[in-house]
């Protein structure tokens, strides 16, 4: 059996993820856009930035390096809203649902952790679209806003991180009980 942890980072945090759960497991690690042929892979775990509810690089990777019949797919989703939040992990798989062909979606599995923010290092584009969430948040009434929406506003503007390295703890459970890893790992 071969498996692969590919990553889709632009500002960091995914990079983290991908490098801390290769040596917790062993599994190689390439980023995204060095990844040519993935024919060979029984397992592809691919940890991906989300941007605007979409997995950065995970639709150009599976465009130009197909995986093979039967292969499983474990995508790790890193973004900034909370993962206990159920509606944000529904939005979340309903995109990634939206660019996976569905026999491929079926046989996939999901994981999801938060990233981090530093403003400071954001593109002008990304900047301005978060310009535009935060405008957009502070126009609307303050009891119609979601937890995760507050959260954004107390937040906005700052450098904030919630990585949490112990958050990979059930996906490496789970790939223990699919045989992916030793016990001993």
């Amino acid at each position: 059996m071969k498996e692969i942890i590919i990553y889709g980072s632009r500002y960091g945090s995914s990079r983290q993820y991908a490098h801390k759960l290769s040596a917790e497991t062993g599994i190689g690690v390439v980023k995204y856009e060095k990844v040519t042929d993935l024919s060979q892979a029984d397992t592809v775990i691919y940890v991906g930035s989300l941007y605007g509810g979409s997995v950065l690089g995970l639709s150009k990777t599976l465009a130009k390096a197909p995986l093979k019949e039967g292969a499983s797919l474990i995508i790790v989703t890193v973004g900034l809203s909370d993962p206990a939040d159920r509606e944000t992990v529904k939005n979340i798989e309903a995109s990634v649902r939206s660019c996976l062909p569905e026999a491929l979606y079926r046989r996939s599995s999901f994981f999801h952790l938060r990233g981090g923010i530093d403003y400071s290092s954001l593109s002008p584009g990304h900047k301005a679209m978060m310009s535009l969430l935060c405008f957009n948040l502070k126009r609307q009434p303050v009891q119609k806003l979601r937890a995760e929406d507050r959260e954004f506003l107390k937040t906005y503007g700052k450098n904030i991180s919630f990585i949490d390295f112990s958050s990979l703890n059930p996906l490496i459970n789970f790939l223990r009980g699919k045989d992916i890893l030793e016990s001993a790992v």
